[in-house]
């Protein structure tokens, strides 16, 4: 079975789109991750996602986002205008999660004395 779990950051927003017959969405986006060892240069990767997780995706991640995406890797064969075939990776996530969730705190005012006391003595 072909799986692959990465961390990456969100370097261009996703993109959505539908298919031809307009029944199916589709959104593209690009990330990038760390090279192997320090010296190496970031790798970039485009991943999809299809259908309602497409828009999902759309809507809930945008550009600077870390994330963690979960689904499968594939390699398309692409014709180029200078004449020749290049082969690409693409990973078909099934999920993604962010690494960081901002915490929202909201300010109430804390009154004790309207607060009853749960503690039984």
């Amino acid at each position: 079975m072909n799986s692959i779990i990465l961390m990456a950051e969100i370097i261009e927003d996703p993109q959505l789109r539908y298919t031809s017959d307009s029944q199916l969405a589709l959104t593209e986006m690009l990330v990038q991750f760390p090279g192997l060892r320090d010296v190496d240069p970031p790798s970039t990767l485009r991943v999809i996602a299809w259908g309602n997780f497409a828009q999902e995706v759309h809507e809930k991640y945008h550009h600077g986002d870390q994330i963690i995406i979960e689904g499968r890797l594939g390699m398309n064969m692409i014709e180029r205008k200078e004449g020749f075939k290049e082969k690409r990776a693409e990973l078909t996530a099934q999920r993604i999660y962010p690494v960081q969730m901002e915490l929202k705190t909201q300010s109430q005012p804390s009154d004790t004395a309207t607060t009853p006391n749960k503690v039984v003595p």
